[in-house]
């Protein structure tokens, strides 16, 4: 399809942002790929290589590294945030400190706040300030940046309060391996995104416990119902969580070694504590703090929420995590179709 190159800038160039990067590079944009380290960018600008991230890459030669903020900025008028959480609000205060024009902001990553329990289309906009701010769209779903990167075919969807701003984001994408669907449930996607990963925690220390397939199963289509019954109550759509960034988004993180919630959590299983995990991983396991905004999700709108709270206890109250596995198996009773009934506001 004949496109209008434009400039873009990626913010974070870790493995999403890069393989990010290369979709919007091979569909012919200017990219500049923003981080925070000096001798990363040198890498990726006479090597055109990112090893920390994508050892097996070859990066096109139109993505250009920049250190400088500001000048990764200079007459951008579409940024991708592909930055964690926890950074959001910095390097959006950063952003306001050096650029004057209104921006479309599309982040790329998935996660709740703790404490203030914002997802991450109301951090940025919490933190823009008035006139600085086109739309905010948020690209989600099951989409392994290794993959991406390798131009597998992947499928990810976009969503927006403004939904003319999410279909130009799904045209800058797009592509013959990179196919993007538009979704006007922002919060459905957003919270699907943001809480597969603690299932996929669960996931990861089922595996490293060696409980095996069928324990995996019920982790992934339990975790789903937690998910569901949460985002409902915050608003969101139920066949959301039947699309790419509920079930697609879950399978994904719960079922692949690329998945580093799935491979955190199998340490766990195996016995390392929360603090050697994290240090052995390297890198952000963003489903560490989105356990602890579901635990207070769940208590806020009063959503029940086992797995959630099995976890929490895991990550934060050293509880064993068999024993944490055996105490969601000995649950009292109950029918599966209360659930669905639920989920679906009583209409089964």
């Amino acid at each position: 399809m004949e496109r209008k190159s434009e400039k873009i800038a990626v913010l974070g160039a870790g493995s999403w942002g890069t393989a990010l990067a290369m979709v919007l590079a091979d569909n012919g944009h200017e990219v500049r790929l923003w981080g925070h380290n000096p001798v990363q960018i040198d890498e990726i600008n006479h090597h055109h290589t990112n090893k920390k991230y994508l050892p097996e890459i070859t990066l096109p030669a139109t993505i250009i590294g920049y250190s400088s903020l500001q000048e990764a900025l200079a007459g951008i008028k579409t940024v991708i945030m592909a930055v964690p959480t926890k950074a959001i609000r910095e390097v959006i205060r950063k952003m306001t400190e050096v650029t004057s024009e209104p921006l479309e902001i599309v982040h790329v990553s998935k996660g709740i706040e703790p404490d203030s329990l914002l997802r991450i289309s109301e951090m940025i906009e919490e933190e823009m300030p008035e006139g600085l701010l086109e739309s905010v769209v948020v690209l989600s779903g099951p989409s392994h940046a290794e993959e991406v990167s390798l131009r597998h075919p992947t499928t990810v969807t976009v969503s927006s309060k403004n939904m003319g701003a999410a279909e130009k984001i799904q045209d800058l994408f797009i592509n013959n391996n990179f196919r993007v669907y538009t979704n006007p449930d922002l919060i459905g996607v957003e919270i699907g995104g943001a809480l597969k990963n603690i299932i996929a925690l669960a996931a990861g220390i089922s595996d490293g416990l060696g409980y095996g397939d069928n324990a995996k199963a019920a982790l992934i289509t339990r975790g789903l119902a937690e998910i569901a019954r949460l985002g409902v109550k915050m608003g969101a759509s139920p066949l959301t969580f039947s699309g790419l960034t509920g079930i697609g988004d879950l399978i994904v993180t719960c079922t692949s070694v690329h998945s580093r919630n799935w491979r955190a959590g199998n340490l766990l299983g195996k016995g390392q504590n929360l603090e050697e995990v994290l240090e052995n991983m390297g890198m952000v396991v963003e489903g560490v703090r989105t356990t602890k905004a579901a635990y207070q999700l769940a208590e806020k709108y009063g959503v029940n929420m086992p797995i959630t709270n099995a976890l929490y206890n895991i990550l934060f109250n050293e509880v064993n995590p068999k024993d944490a596995v055996d105490g969601l198996m000995s649950r009292e009773k109950t029918h599966e179709m209360e659930d669905l009934a639920d989920i679906l506001g009583g209409k089964i």
